[in-house]
């Protein structure tokens, strides 16, 4: 059985197909400007092919004029799952019945349909609402106006840039309280909740990306130059702090519904700790994956080899030239720079503070 996850991914990879710019896409917009409506199915596989009926072979590339004129028939099209041609058109769709759907048009309960029963994209374009609604497997996505995603993506963009603020002065503090022994797990919490929130905004700007197509160059140059590390850091502060596998960590994270990572005890449990009231306040040290991440040109083999020898920051810290260079891939010349990189981090914590 496939996953919602990978229904959703599936879905992104088809909406990259059908963006403004693409000959699908173009399609679409000439079809909605008509105000003709349409159902297409892509994908010429077995299962689809079984429940067809009727119509008439086409065989063509496909061309958006081609597509926009055959979509003016009353029955489906059906497209090679290449998106290169156009094999059939009118043709009547005959899935099984017995599947469930929400849809009340007949177009959109026979798309709906044939998502879940053959596994392929389908495309109900409404006639009477100019709404083009994309299925795949058990997902669906109502494709929305190029002025409107580009408002909704403006504002995430405005909220993001917020939150990324906020989450610098987050890990500005974090940096200070780590080279100050002083870090509690409250503090921890704060920094991976901001990040988890930046993640999740930055999927739903990627989203607006992939449906604007050709025009969303603008909002994409926005995202890199606000995004920053942020994605990195809430790895590192797993890292740093989960109790067991920091993957598994990142997974439960990623599983929390957004009221849920809203509750800084949820986040508690998903980096293993028990989560009770008393705990906010735990004395945690970091691992030293985040700092020695700040040391430029330091090798990530060298990293994992530090702090599985070391264990924590505190003894990294405190660690001479000549115990660093009895780690694995640390000589003399690394050793030194290590501890004056150190050194110049923790100086600049403090005096940001």
């Amino acid at each position: 059985m496939v996953k919602p996850k990978q229904d959703e991914e599936s879905l992104l990879s088809f909406l990259r197909l059908m963006s403004p710019g693409t000959p699908l896409g173009q399609a679409l917009e000439i079809v909605l400007q008509a105000g003709t409506g349409g159902l297409i199915v892509v994908g010429d596989t077995p299962k689809v092919l079984e429940v067809i009926e009727g119509g008439f072979k086409v065989d063509c590339r496909l061309t958006p004029t081609a597509l926009a004129e055959l979509a003016k028939m009353d029955g489906a099209i059906i497209l090679s799952r290449d998106r290169e041609k156009i094999l059939y058109a009118n043709t009547q769709l005959i899935p099984d019945h017995l599947i469930p759907t929400t849809e009340r048009g007949t177009r959109h309960r026979a798309a709906e349909r044939m998502a879940k029963q053959t596994g392929c994209p389908a495309i109900a374009i409404s006639q009477s609402r100019g709404v083009v609604s994309l299925y795949q497997r058990e997902a669906k996505y109502v494709l929305k106006t190029i002025p409107e995603l580009i408002r909704r993506a403006s504002q995430a963009l405005q909220t993001l840039e917020r939150y990324q603020t906020a989450f610098n002065e987050i890990l500005s503090e974090l940096d200070t309280l780590e080279f100050q022994d002083e870090v509690r797990l409250s503090d921890v919490l704060k920094a991976a909740q901001r990040s988890e929130l930046i993640r999740r905004i930055k999927e739903e700007v990627d989203r607006y990306i992939i449906e604007l197509g050709v025009e969303a160059r603008l909002i994409e140059m926005q995202l890199k130059e606000i995004i920053g590390d942020a994605l990195v850091e809430l790895g590192q502060i797993a890292r740093d702090y989960a109790k067991e596998d920091y993957k598994k960590a990142l997974s439960e994270l990623e599983m929390l519904s957004m009221e849920e990572i809203l509750e800084l005890t949820n986040i508690m449990r998903a980096l293993g700790y028990e989560a009770k009231s008393e705990n906010f306040d735990l004395s945690v040290f970091p691992r030293g994956y985040r700092a020695l991440s700040g040391i430029p040109h330091l090798p990530q083999v060298v990293v994992e080899n530090v702090v599985k020898s070391l264990g924590d920051l505190p003894n990294i810290i405190s660690a001479t030239a000549t115990e660093l260079m009895e780690i694995d891939e640390v000589g003399e010349r690394r050793a030194n720079s290590i501890r004056r990189e150190l050194e110049r981090l923790k100086d600049r914590a403090l005096l940001s503070k």
